[in-house]
């Protein structure tokens, strides 16, 4: 397994000159419940700072938040749910699971993620997809087969051995991307990304970033890179950056961050990386 080299960050896409909307990427989120509002709102924030487009939908409660905020996201699109096909084939990635509900919906009211993804998967397999959360959490993996481009997850360790059925490990990994044609960004202090053909291991990162949301924004991140980068490059880049801007916070403020100055902090670190 090699280690991240962050020379590849150079061939990451940036704007030309003379882009024009939406040239520089377009995302579909779906994601947020009525229990995890939250989660879905900072995949958003980071999205909508790195794409040309967003097109969010979540439950009635976020899109009205969002609504609100509307002044943060001018090139943002709120979809409600029974409008997200209207607008899907539009967006170069979906980025679907940041707080869908973990289990069947219907009893706090809202949807069954496991229809909910399973359903989008098959009925749009050419889409290139991000899988988080909810997703990975409720959907059969045998559905991934069914996809025609390289889907990306981005589990933690108890989210893989829910999804695959097996504990999580670098070789778990790498045999799971081999065996269902995906790229998998496993989640730890030591983060490893495994395609079908190769693994990489992205070190760095601090205690602060074990706080809630923090892998929302690592998965904002990932959506908005895949735009316009494969999917290998995408996952790395994005588990480096996001590591990255926690130890430029950890600096500053020690471990007392959350997930909203993670993504606050995202922009910054990758204008030091990447523009030079």
């Amino acid at each position: 397994m090699r280690s991240f080299d962050p020379e590849t960050l150079k061939n990451l896409y940036t704007p030309p000159k003379d882009a024009h909307k939406p040239q520089n990427g377009s995302v579909m989120l779906i994601g947020g419940s009525k229990l995890f509002h939250a989660a879905s709102l900072w995949s958003l924030t980071i999205i909508s700072r790195i794409v040309d487009m967003t097109f969010y939908s979540s439950v009635t409660e976020n899109n009205e938040i969002v609504q609100k905020a509307k002044e943060e996201f001018r090139n943002g699109i709120i979809v409600p749910r029974d409008k997200i096909e209207d607008y899907i084939n539009e967006a170069d990635v979906v980025l679907i699971g940041p707080g869908l509900p973990r289990e069947d919906g219907l009893e706090t009211g809202d949807d069954d993620t496991k229809h909910l993804t399973e359903k989008l998967l098959k009925k749009y397999p050419a889409k290139k997809w991000v899988i988080d959360g909810g997703g990975l959490q409720t959907i059969s993996p045998e559905v991934l087969l069914e996809l025609k481009t390289m889907p990306i997850l981005t589990p933690h360790i108890k989210e893989f051995k829910t999804l695959f059925g097996i504990d999580a490990s670098a070789e778990a990994a790498r045999e799971m991307a081999k065996e269902y044609h995906c790229v998998i960004l496993l989640k730890g202090e030591e983060d490893i990304v495994c395609s079908p053909e190769d693994a990489v291991r992205i070190e760095g990162g601090n205690s602060g970033m074990t706080k809630g949301g923090t892998g929302d924004v690592l998965a904002g991140l990932v959506a908005a890179l895949y735009t316009k980068n494969d999917a290998v490059l995408s996952a790395t880049a994005s588990s480096y950056i996001n590591k990255k801007a926690g130890e430029s916070l950890f600096e500053r403020v020690g471990y007392y961050f959350n997930a909203s100055d993670l993504a606050d902090e995202i922009p910054t670190v990758m204008k030091e990386l990447i523009i030079q």
